[in-house]
């Protein structure tokens, strides 16, 4: 199965990624909490608790649009590890609107 992953910072500011295979969602999560920590992601919610989209919305945010325009090898873990969380075909990470759409 293949997945489509757009990583959006505005509306000229588009990234599109082709994920081929599938990431353990386990893995997906650690990398995600390890990056989270890294980056030092701040992340206001009502509840004090953040959610696994929270974590990918804010993981984008912190690590900015550079590392999306050079298509390396972080780039390419952010999307693989966002398509095994989210499970769908065609994913959109729109961080300047700060939203996941499918």
């Amino acid at each position: 199965m293949q997945q489509l992953v757009i990583v959006s910072f505005g509306k000229d500011n588009q990234y599109d990624f082709k994920v081929n295979g599938v990431a353990a969602a386990d893995d997906a999560r650690k990398w995600f909490d390890h990056e989270f920590t890294v980056l030092e992601c701040d992340v206001a919610t009502p509840t004090g608790k953040i959610l696994a989209v929270d974590r990918i919305l804010s993981v984008a945010k912190y690590a900015g649009e550079g590392r999306f325009r050079d298509r390396g090898t972080w780039a390419e873990q952010f999307v693989r590890y966002t398509a095994a969380i989210l499970g769908r075909d065609l994913i959109r990470v729109d961080v300047e609107h700060y939203s996941i759409g499918y």
